[in-house]
Protein backbone atom coordinates (compact mmCIF):
# COMPACT_ATOMS: atom_id res chain seq x y z
CA UNK A 1 0.00 0.00 0.00
CA UNK A 2 1.13 3.62 -0.97
CA UNK A 3 2.36 5.80 1.76
CA UNK A 4 -0.03 8.05 2.21
CA UNK A 5 0.83 12.32 1.84
CA UNK A 6 0.18 15.19 3.61
CA UNK A 7 -0.31 17.87 1.27
CA UNK A 8 0.09 21.36 1.27
CA UNK A 9 -2.28 23.33 -1.59
CA UNK A 10 -1.55 25.87 -3.43
CA UNK A 11 0.75 27.14 -6.88
CA UNK A 12 4.27 28.34 -4.76
CA UNK A 13 5.63 30.60 -7.74
CA UNK A 14 8.65 31.47 -5.64
CA UNK A 15 8.72 29.13 -2.79
CA UNK A 16 8.91 32.18 -1.14
CA UNK A 17 9.13 32.57 3.22
CA UNK A 18 5.25 32.27 3.06
CA UNK A 19 5.26 29.19 0.82
CA UNK A 20 7.65 27.97 3.22
CA UNK A 21 5.41 28.28 6.54
CA UNK A 22 2.47 25.85 4.57
CA UNK A 23 5.79 23.31 3.72
CA UNK A 24 6.94 23.56 7.31
CA UNK A 25 3.51 22.85 8.48
CA UNK A 26 3.15 20.03 6.00
CA UNK A 27 6.27 18.49 7.19
CA UNK A 28 4.81 18.65 11.18
CA UNK A 29 1.73 17.45 10.71
CA UNK A 30 3.34 14.40 8.03
CA UNK A 31 5.23 13.18 11.27
CA UNK A 32 2.93 13.73 13.52
CA UNK A 33 0.75 11.10 11.22
CA UNK A 34 3.45 8.82 9.74
CA UNK A 35 2.48 9.98 6.48
CA UNK A 36 5.05 11.55 4.04
CA UNK A 37 5.00 15.46 3.22
CA UNK A 38 4.05 17.00 -0.64
CA UNK A 39 2.62 19.21 -2.69
CA UNK A 40 -0.40 20.12 -4.98
CA UNK A 41 0.19 22.77 -7.92
CA UNK A 42 -0.44 23.31 -11.09
CA UNK A 43 1.03 23.58 -14.34
CA UNK A 44 -0.26 26.87 -15.38
CA UNK A 45 -1.30 29.95 -13.17
CA UNK A 46 -5.15 29.73 -12.40
CA UNK A 47 -5.56 33.42 -13.25
CA UNK A 48 -5.02 32.43 -16.58
CA UNK A 49 -8.70 31.37 -16.34
CA UNK A 50 -10.15 32.25 -13.71
CA UNK A 51 -9.03 36.28 -14.30
CA UNK A 52 -8.02 35.77 -18.45
CA UNK A 53 -4.35 37.41 -17.22
CA UNK A 54 -1.62 35.53 -16.49
CA UNK A 55 0.88 36.78 -14.21
CA UNK A 56 4.61 36.87 -15.50
CA UNK A 57 6.38 33.73 -13.29
CA UNK A 58 8.82 34.03 -11.00
CA UNK A 59 10.30 30.58 -11.84
CA UNK A 60 9.53 27.73 -14.35
CA UNK A 61 7.82 25.02 -13.33
CA UNK A 62 11.24 22.89 -12.95
CA UNK A 63 12.83 25.84 -10.77
CA UNK A 64 9.82 25.61 -8.37
CA UNK A 65 9.89 21.54 -8.40
CA UNK A 66 13.52 21.84 -7.38
CA UNK A 67 13.06 24.27 -5.16
CA UNK A 68 10.33 21.76 -3.34
CA UNK A 69 12.48 19.26 -3.20
CA UNK A 70 14.86 20.69 -1.61
CA UNK A 71 12.56 22.05 1.12
CA UNK A 72 11.76 18.30 1.53
CA UNK A 73 8.68 17.68 0.03
CA UNK A 74 8.93 13.95 -1.48
CA UNK A 75 5.87 14.03 -3.06
CA UNK A 76 5.08 16.97 -5.99
CA UNK A 77 1.62 16.57 -7.62
CA UNK A 78 1.35 18.78 -10.40
CA UNK A 79 -2.76 18.70 -11.91
CA UNK A 80 -3.37 20.54 -14.96
CA UNK A 81 -5.31 24.32 -14.41
CA UNK A 82 -7.99 23.60 -17.60
CA UNK A 83 -11.45 24.62 -17.54
CA UNK A 84 -12.57 20.96 -15.71
CA UNK A 85 -10.33 21.66 -13.02
CA UNK A 86 -11.58 25.41 -12.56
CA UNK A 87 -15.33 24.14 -12.63
CA UNK A 88 -14.41 21.17 -10.40
CA UNK A 89 -16.73 21.45 -6.96
CA UNK A 90 -14.17 21.46 -4.16
CA UNK A 91 -15.53 18.45 -2.29
CA UNK A 92 -14.61 16.65 -5.38
CA UNK A 93 -11.19 17.70 -5.39
CA UNK A 94 -10.53 17.14 -1.80
CA UNK A 95 -12.11 13.62 -2.79
CA UNK A 96 -9.61 13.26 -6.41
CA UNK A 97 -6.45 13.67 -4.22
CA UNK A 98 -7.81 11.29 -1.34
CA UNK A 99 -8.59 8.59 -3.59
CA UNK A 100 -6.12 9.01 -6.40
CA UNK A 101 -3.19 10.47 -4.59
CA UNK A 102 -3.19 8.90 -1.19
CA UNK A 103 -4.04 11.88 0.45
CA UNK A 104 -3.85 11.97 3.89
CA UNK A 105 -4.05 15.52 5.70
CA UNK A 106 -3.98 18.84 4.20
CA UNK A 107 -2.15 22.37 4.90
CA UNK A 108 -3.49 25.52 3.12
CA UNK A 109 -3.06 29.18 3.77
CA UNK A 110 -5.56 31.57 5.16
CA UNK A 111 -6.89 33.04 2.28
CA UNK A 112 -6.68 30.15 0.15
CA UNK A 113 -9.49 29.26 -2.53
CA UNK A 114 -10.12 26.28 -4.92
CA UNK A 115 -13.08 24.57 -6.26
CA UNK A 116 -16.05 26.10 -8.73
CA UNK A 117 -16.03 29.56 -8.18
CA UNK A 118 -13.81 29.69 -5.15
CA UNK A 119 -16.48 28.51 -3.25
CA UNK A 120 -13.90 26.11 -1.46
CA UNK A 121 -12.34 27.82 1.82
CA UNK A 122 -9.97 26.56 4.60
CA UNK A 123 -12.96 26.66 6.86
CA UNK A 124 -14.79 24.38 4.50
CA UNK A 125 -11.58 22.45 3.73
CA UNK A 126 -10.97 21.70 7.80
CA UNK A 127 -14.82 20.52 7.96
CA UNK A 128 -14.03 18.10 4.96
CA UNK A 129 -11.62 16.51 6.36
CA UNK A 130 -12.76 16.45 10.03
CA UNK A 131 -15.98 14.52 8.51
CA UNK A 132 -13.08 12.24 6.43
CA UNK A 133 -11.16 11.73 9.89
CA UNK A 134 -8.04 13.15 7.89
CA UNK A 135 -5.88 16.26 9.67
CA UNK A 136 -5.64 19.80 8.48
CA UNK A 137 -3.74 22.90 9.01
CA UNK A 138 -4.64 26.30 7.92
CA UNK A 139 -1.38 28.52 8.12
CA UNK A 140 -1.87 32.62 9.19
CA UNK A 141 -0.59 35.35 7.25
CA UNK A 142 3.18 35.51 6.91
CA UNK A 143 4.29 39.23 7.54
CA UNK A 144 8.08 40.71 7.51
CA UNK A 145 8.52 44.47 8.26
CA UNK A 146 4.92 45.17 7.93
CA UNK A 147 4.43 43.82 4.60
CA UNK A 148 2.35 40.78 3.52
CA UNK A 149 5.10 38.32 1.99
CA UNK A 150 3.40 37.05 -1.48
CA UNK A 151 4.98 36.42 -5.61
CA UNK A 152 2.88 40.00 -6.30
CA UNK A 153 5.23 41.71 -4.06
CA UNK A 154 7.97 39.92 -4.97
CA UNK A 155 7.48 40.24 -8.72
CA UNK A 156 7.76 43.79 -8.42
CA UNK A 157 11.13 43.54 -6.50
CA UNK A 158 12.72 41.52 -9.05
CA UNK A 159 11.44 44.06 -12.13
CA UNK A 160 12.96 46.53 -9.74
CA UNK A 161 16.73 44.88 -9.63
CA UNK A 162 15.83 45.20 -5.49
CA UNK A 163 17.69 41.73 -5.46
CA UNK A 164 18.50 41.55 -1.62
CA UNK A 165 15.13 42.49 -0.66
CA UNK A 166 13.33 39.70 -2.78
CA UNK A 167 15.82 37.62 -1.36
CA UNK A 168 14.76 38.76 2.45
CA UNK A 169 11.00 37.75 1.08
CA UNK A 170 12.24 34.79 -0.75
CA UNK A 171 14.07 33.06 1.55
CA UNK A 172 16.33 32.20 -0.68
CA UNK A 173 18.24 33.82 -3.94
CA UNK A 174 16.42 34.46 -7.02
CA UNK A 175 17.10 31.74 -9.53
CA UNK A 176 17.32 31.31 -13.14
CA UNK A 177 18.31 28.03 -14.58
CA UNK A 178 18.63 26.15 -18.18
CA UNK A 179 20.18 24.20 -20.75
CA UNK A 180 23.15 26.47 -21.76
CA UNK A 181 23.03 27.04 -25.69
CA UNK A 182 24.65 28.19 -28.32
CA UNK A 183 25.48 32.57 -28.75
CA UNK A 184 27.76 34.75 -30.97
CA UNK A 185 30.78 33.74 -29.24
CA UNK A 186 31.39 36.98 -28.96
CA UNK A 187 32.80 36.45 -25.60
CA UNK A 188 35.18 34.26 -26.50
CA UNK A 189 37.01 37.40 -28.48
CA UNK A 190 37.04 39.42 -25.79
CA UNK A 191 38.56 37.21 -23.57
CA UNK A 192 35.02 36.67 -21.79
CA UNK A 193 33.31 33.39 -22.93
CA UNK A 194 30.09 33.42 -21.55
CA UNK A 195 26.73 30.56 -21.04
CA UNK A 196 23.54 31.37 -22.43
CA UNK A 197 20.37 30.66 -21.47
CA UNK A 198 17.14 31.65 -22.82
CA UNK A 199 14.22 32.80 -20.49
CA UNK A 200 11.27 30.68 -20.31
CA UNK A 201 8.43 33.49 -22.07
CA UNK A 202 6.53 32.65 -18.92
CA UNK A 203 8.83 33.41 -16.35
CA UNK A 204 9.53 37.56 -15.48
CA UNK A 205 12.39 38.92 -16.70
CA UNK A 206 14.50 40.68 -13.85
CA UNK A 207 15.28 44.24 -14.50
CA UNK A 208 17.59 44.37 -17.36
CA UNK A 209 21.46 44.81 -16.17
CA UNK A 210 24.38 43.01 -15.05
CA UNK A 211 24.43 41.20 -11.67
CA UNK A 212 26.45 39.69 -9.13
CA UNK A 213 25.49 35.60 -9.33
CA UNK A 214 26.72 32.39 -8.21
CA UNK A 215 26.43 29.76 -11.14
CA UNK A 216 25.92 25.86 -10.39
CA UNK A 217 27.06 23.10 -13.02
CA UNK A 218 26.05 20.06 -11.31
CA UNK A 219 27.26 20.07 -7.43
CA UNK A 220 30.24 23.39 -8.29
CA UNK A 221 29.52 26.52 -7.77
CA UNK A 222 31.41 29.31 -8.95
CA UNK A 223 31.33 33.00 -8.91
CA UNK A 224 29.67 34.97 -12.35
CA UNK A 225 28.99 37.92 -13.88
CA UNK A 226 25.52 37.68 -15.69
CA UNK A 227 23.99 40.25 -18.12
CA UNK A 228 20.38 39.89 -18.73
CA UNK A 229 19.23 41.85 -21.68
CA UNK A 230 19.19 42.23 -25.49
CA UNK A 231 23.00 43.41 -26.07
CA UNK A 232 22.68 46.82 -27.31
CA UNK A 233 26.21 46.96 -27.86
CA UNK A 234 26.17 44.34 -30.04
CA UNK A 235 22.93 44.79 -31.69
CA UNK A 236 20.59 41.90 -29.65
CA UNK A 237 17.27 42.01 -30.53
CA UNK A 238 16.11 39.50 -28.31
CA UNK A 239 16.47 39.09 -24.23
CA UNK A 240 18.93 36.54 -23.34
CA UNK A 241 21.17 35.73 -20.16
CA UNK A 242 24.58 35.59 -20.41
CA UNK A 243 26.38 34.16 -17.59
CA UNK A 244 30.54 34.67 -17.58
CA UNK A 245 31.17 31.90 -14.66
CA UNK A 246 34.58 33.16 -13.26
CA UNK A 247 37.45 30.99 -12.95
CA UNK A 248 35.49 28.12 -15.02
CA UNK A 249 37.56 26.14 -17.09
CA UNK A 250 35.68 23.96 -19.45
CA UNK A 251 32.79 23.35 -22.37
CA UNK A 252 29.28 24.61 -20.94
CA UNK A 253 27.25 23.74 -23.99
CA UNK A 254 24.15 21.32 -23.73
CA UNK A 255 24.64 21.48 -19.71
CA UNK A 256 22.26 22.75 -16.99
CA UNK A 257 23.15 25.78 -15.77
CA UNK A 258 22.00 27.25 -12.45
CA UNK A 259 22.12 31.12 -11.47
CA UNK A 260 21.38 32.26 -7.87
CA UNK A 261 21.33 36.44 -8.61
CA UNK A 262 22.19 38.04 -5.50
CA UNK A 263 22.76 41.75 -6.44
CA UNK A 264 22.02 43.83 -9.16
CA UNK A 265 24.99 46.02 -10.46
CA UNK A 266 24.42 48.40 -13.07
CA UNK A 267 21.38 49.09 -16.08
CA UNK A 268 22.18 47.32 -19.06
CA UNK A 269 23.89 50.12 -21.20
CA UNK A 270 25.44 50.52 -25.09
CA UNK A 271 29.04 50.84 -25.15
CA UNK A 272 31.12 53.06 -27.45
CA UNK A 273 33.62 50.31 -28.06
CA UNK A 274 33.73 46.85 -27.73
CA UNK A 275 36.67 47.82 -25.37
CA UNK A 276 35.09 49.79 -23.50
CA UNK A 277 32.18 46.85 -22.98
CA UNK A 278 35.41 44.16 -22.23
CA UNK A 279 36.49 47.06 -19.61
CA UNK A 280 33.27 47.32 -17.42
CA UNK A 281 32.42 43.47 -17.68
CA UNK A 282 36.41 43.60 -15.89
CA UNK A 283 35.26 46.05 -13.63
CA UNK A 284 31.87 43.78 -12.90
CA UNK A 285 33.59 40.90 -12.27
CA UNK A 286 35.32 42.59 -9.88
CA UNK A 287 32.97 43.85 -8.26
CA UNK A 288 31.49 40.58 -8.04
CA UNK A 289 34.42 39.03 -6.31
CA UNK A 290 34.63 42.04 -3.85
CA UNK A 291 30.70 41.48 -2.74
CA UNK A 292 30.83 37.87 -2.00
CA UNK A 293 34.45 38.15 -0.18
CA UNK A 294 32.44 40.72 2.25
CA UNK A 295 29.15 38.18 2.25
Amino acid sequence: MEEKTIYALGFFDGVHRGHQALLAAGRRLAQENRCQPGVVTFASHPDTLVTGKTPPLINSIADRQALLRQMGMARIVTLPFDRAMMEMHYRTFVLLLVKRYQAGGFVCGHDFRFGAGGAGTPEKLAELCEALSLPCAVVPEQRLDGVTISSTHIRRLLEAGEMTQAARFLGHPHILSGIVSPGQRLGRTLGIPTANLLLPKEVLCPRRGVYACKAWVGEASYLAVTNIGNRPTVGGGYTTVESWLLDFTGELYGRELRLELYRFLRPEQKFASLEALQAEIQKNAAETRKFFAKS
